[in-house]
């Protein structure tokens, strides 16, 4: 594979479909995120403020909106920089969401401020912490999902599956939002790593099936050269693809235009790429029957404070070994490459298969180290993730209201886990990213 381009099909989106742990029970089908209200969300914040300090901490409701446009329109009203508000995590725009937001205002209290009015966004409560949120400042989150387009009775399918999920955890696979709307966002970050700029923006810009309402005219007007007037057609939502256009326009060559990204922006396609090539290992593993088991060569993730340690095959033979009991208690998991140069290496054909995986796409650890030379993205140190996620105290019923039929399912996940995942689990047919 010498570009991008060449290896695209074997990287692409329906190149490695999700393999299920529950492939014994029926599927329910159906539909996700009809209508927000279907879709809720709420934060299991990992600490409560201390109610002092120099941020303004708010838990804010927000509908159809992603966390980056609740920031952004918080940015404007407290006349703070991006880099003053801080988030736990990233949320669906297609739900209805609750999160905790901090906003760093030194010598300034909530009552020195109007408040926070947004058509699509209200805050449920203020109070004030001495340190910013961080990303992955969270416990979890409860989900409560209905399902359109189904039978009410099959909810004894859904019941059973979560119950297996609970009993074993659910594939820790990296969901389609992480993907974006074009399901392309891992291409782009892997032409980011390879130091192929223009790829990338062509990944960005080009005209695409499936590509948002609106944007259509502004794409073709990228591939005619005419960088200003898609900047002009480009709808604002899509800032991004503006900025992007705005440099080309500015006859910034492809390298400098690339830099116009926001450093959160940045850090997300380089992730994607990573979550893709997770997925990936993560599939083998289910095939293999070792998604919840730990064998020699592993790299076991501890829950409770997120560190990882080896595997050997001493251990494992071990008479009086605990291993074996503290995965079934959600202790220990098998994990994962989230490939990176700094990122915990496991051993022997654990490590081969790992390796592997990232070079079936075209990537190597010296490629990684390269892209960080040049200036370094966010997050491409990489990291080690569990295989799997504890599916906690799950609620399932049927039923009908004005909408239609139904099925609920309500659970909830650890910090960095996706909803999608489980559903799809449930239903069978929700594109899980890769």
């Amino acid at each position: 594979m010498n570009t991008t381009t060449e290896s695209a099909d074997a990287f692409s989106t329906g190149a490695d479909a999700p393999r299920y742990l529950t492939h014994d029970i029926p599927g329910i089908g159906g539909q996700l995120k009809a209508r927000p209200e279907d879709f809720l969300v709420e934060e299991i914040p990992l600490y409560n403020p201390d109610g002092e300090g120099e941020h303004i901490f708010l838990f804010v409701e927000k509908r159809e909106m992603t966390t980056l446009q609740l920031r952004d329109a918080l940015s404007k009203h407290f006349k703070v920089k991006r880099k003053a508000i801080g988030h736990a995590g990233l949320k669906d725009k297609h739900a209805i969401t609750r999160q905790v937001i901090s906003i760093h205002t030194p010598g300034k209290t909530p009552e020195d401020f109007p408040s926070f009015q947004h058509d699509r966004a209200s805050v449920l409560w203020v109070d004030l912490h001495s340190n910013q949120l961080k990303r992955g400042h969270l416990s979890g989150n409860r989900f409560s999902i209905k399902v359109r387009g189904v039978d009410p009775l099959q909810v004894r399918h859904a019941k059973a599956a979560l119950d297996l999920l609970a009993k074993h955890g659910a594939p820790n696979r990296i969901g389609e939002q992480r993907f974006g709307f074009l399901m392309n966002n891992h291409l782009v970050g892997r032409a980011m790593i390879l130091g192929d700029a223009q790829a990338a923006i062509d990944l960005i810009l080009s005209p695409k099936p499936g590509a948002p309402k609106g944007s259509a005219d502004a794409r073709q007007a990228y591939v005619d050269g005419r960088f200003r007037d898609g900047f002009d057609l480009m709808p604002k939502v899509f800032k991004i693809e503006r900025n992007l256009l705005r440099a080309l326009s500015n006859d910034h060559p492809a390298e400098k235009a690339l830099g116009v990204f926001d450093p959160t922006a940045a850090g997300f396609f380089i992730s994607s790429f990573q979550s893709a090539v997770f997925n990936h290992v993560l599939n083998a593993r289910i095939e293999a029957g070792t998604m919840d088991q730990l064998i020699a060569g592993d790299l076991a993730f501890v829950t409770k404070n997120r560190s990882s340690f080896e595997i050997t095959a001493e251990e494992l033979e071990k008479v009086d070994s605990t291993l074996q009991g503290r995965v079934e208690s959600f202790e220990l998991s098998p994990s994962g490459p989230m490939w990176g140069t700094t990122m915990a290496r496991a051993s022997g054909q654990v490590e081969d298969a790992e390796t592997q995986a990232l070079a079936n796409v075209g990537v190597t650890l010296e490629l990684l180290e390269a892209c960080e030379a040049r200036g370094g993205y966010s997050m491409i140190g990489g990291d080690r993730r569990p295989m799997r996620m504890r599916v906690i105290d799950p609620e399932v019923e049927g039923g009908t209201d004005e909408h239609g039929g139904y099925i609920r399912c309500a659970f909830e996940l650890p910090r960095g886990s996706f909803a999608t995942t489980v559903m799809d689990e449930v239903m069978k047919c929700v594109s899980a990213g890769v």
